[in-house]
């Protein structure tokens, strides 16, 4: 039985997912957004996802972390936190032993959907279909994060 946690990085929210695989059986255990406040200091936000992380770490006790890497397009002030909120969770992951991979979101597509081009809601499909979930997770940052673990997943085996 191999527990892995997926997270998908931001300062506003930071997606995670946590699945299980036992006996070629993937489920899913805990998904959702660590929301902080955008009135709060960036300190005080990225100890909130930090405290957080800790907590479904301690929870959850992962072997692994898939994380989808920092992707930017044009503008590079937005890519900052994102790398600050990645940093805090690359710490908390470390303090825990909890060894991280990182994939980009087009490794993510590949490995769940297949193309490395597809859409979100092909991604949020077809999570929900490889966990035998009977909705598709939402928001988008804990589908995304629930890709990364399966996509984590399949790159050990």
């Amino acid at each position: 039985m191999t527990s892995l946690i997926g997270i998908d990085p931001g300062l506003a929210a930071t997606g995670y997912g946590i699945i299980r695989e036992s006996g070629g059986r993937i489920t899913c255990l805990d998904y959702g957004v660590i929301r902080t406040d955008s009135g709060s200091s960036t300190g005080e936000r990225l100890a909130e996802v930090y405290a957080a992380l800790e907590a479904l770490i301690g929870k959850h006790r992962p072997e692994a972390a898939g994380i989808e890497s920092l992707y930017f397009t044009k503008n590079v002030t937005s890519a900052i936190p994102v790398a600050q909120a990645r940093g805090v969770v690359l710490l908390a992951l470390a303090r825990h032993g909890v060894p991280a991979r990182e994939f980009t979101p087009q490794q993510i597509k590949q490995a769940v959907v297949g193309n490395g081009q597809a859409d979100k809601e092909q991604v949020m499909q077809m999570v929900r279909v490889v966990l035998g979930m009977s909705s598709v997770p939402r928001p988008d940052h804990a589908a995304d994060a629930l890709a990364a673990a399966i996509t984590r997943l399949h790159s050990t085996l």
